[in-house]
């Protein structure tokens, strides 16, 4: 990491060091553009450290298509150093349904369907190499006061009284993005009226390396395969349960002993008993989307500009595509002399993302109300559906290939 220098001025300020800002900067690292990365938490500790008896709840269902993103940017190795969770089968059913898809990556002569990966490994092998990298100025911790976004420059004032200048800003600071709301975006959203209920659990059966979900009336329940070293290697799952946030209360409440039991009754034992869990962690689930994605010098990625349901496990992957395409577009930009937030060149960037990623926000909202309680005939016509999908390689074939991030 360079040693600041005394101007303020800098080509791109990132905000955010998270899974995506994190991806971002690594991605400009042989761009020659001068960099700062701004984040109010410090770096987190390098990938070894990381791997403690106790998994991070906080999981992304990573498909190939960001683990060749990973690979690209230097860090892949280091991830699998560290903690890496391949799955080669999904099993999707609905509770009291007659019907279920299975997806094998066999079908389509491929390795994996994808990797679950702890989010602090992912964000602390990035960590890593961000602290040796050239020409990044990482001003850790630091906070957005203020912001003026003008036509020559973005002025950002940080909360110690520290200013600076950039000609492109990056919000990567999530969900909430304050700097989203400062820079004024405009957003679209709506609640889920759903809670998410994530930890990490060991069941006395081996989970096989097989992602598992389940539709119910009252939420979505999925148990991802964790690897961890030792003799229950494969008896320890990643568990998001979406409920209502009263269920979800209910929940919370409970001994670790009890909940364990109810998650086995709701799973219809899948995996045997689960016998033990990590602490739990609950949040709402809100669908958000900017109206737009760039405004004069600042530009959004990942959740600062669109936020969707888990229960795909897409959120992680749509935020590591809108990094490439950015990244892809800022790289020729030291050779040509062009300016970083040329509205030519963010336009590009929103045109690529913005519709690919409001059709998956609209196909996890059609999952959701397909999903919700529904009368007879619509519990049926899904069942019907299902084993359509499940009778047809090609079209099973096809949805596998773009959960992969594959073009199709």
């Amino acid at each position: 990491m360079s040693t600041p220098a005394t101007e303020t001025d800098y080509d791109v300020v990132i905000v955010g060091a998270g899974l995506i800002g994190a991806a971002m900067a690594t991605a400009l690292r042989h761009s020659g553009l001068r960099l700062a990365l701004l984040d109010s938490q410090p770096l987190q500790a390098s990938p070894a450290t990381v791997t403690a008896l106790e998994f991070d709840p906080r999981v992304s269902a990573i498909t190939p298509a960001s683990q060749a993103l990973f690979e690209s940017l230097g860090v892949w190795r280091a991830m699998q150093n560290s903690r890496v969770s391949p799955y080669t089968r999904m099993h999707v059913r609905e509770a009291d349904g007659t019907a279920d898809i299975n997806f094998c990556a066999a079908d389509i002569h491929a390795p994996v369907l994808g990797h679950i990966v702890e989010n602090s490994v992912i964000v602390a092998a990035m960590h890593e190499q961000l602290i040796s990298q050239p020409g990044l100025d990482c001003l850790i911790p630091a906070s957005v006061k203020t912001l003026h976004n003008a036509a020559d420059a973005a002025r950002l004032t940080l909360e110690n009284g520290r200013q600076l200048s950039a000609r492109l800003v990056i919000a990567a600071d999530g969900a909430q993005s304050p700097l989203r709301q400062l820079a004024g975006f405009e957003t679209r959203e709506w609640d889920y009226e759903h809670e998410a209920i994530v930890c990490s659990v060991r069941t006395t059966k081996q989970h096989q390396q097989c992602a598992r979900q389940i539709f119910m009336d009252e939420g979505v329940l999925a148990f991802l395969p964790l690897a961890s070293a030792g003799e229950h290697s494969e008896q320890w799952c990643s568990v998001v349960w979406s409920v209502l946030p009263e269920v979800a209360k209910s929940l919370m409440s409970l001994s670790d002993d009890v909940f364990c039991k109810k998650l086995s009754q709701a799973s219809e034992y899948w995996l045997g008993e689960v016998i033990h869990s990590s602490q739990r962690i609950s949040f709402p689930l809100r669908q958000r989307h900017a109206l737009d994605y760039v405004r004069q010098r600042v530009v959004l990625i990942g959740d600062a500009a669109h936020s969707i349901h888990p229960l795909a496990g897409q959120g992680a992957n749509l935020g590591l595509a809108d990094v490439k395409v950015l990244a892809d577009e800022l790289q020729r930009v030291k050779s040509t002399g062009r300016d970083p937030a040329d509205p030519l060149l963010l336009a590009r960037y929103q045109r690529e993302r913005k519709p690919h990623n409001m059709s998956m926000m609209l196909l996890m909202e059609g999952f959701k109300r397909l999903y919700a309680e529904q009368p007879l005939p619509i519990r049926w016509l899904r069942n019907a559906g299902m084993r359509a999908i499940e009778h047809s390689p090609a079209i099973k074939n096809q949805l596998i290939r773009a959960a992969m991030g594959a073009k199709v």
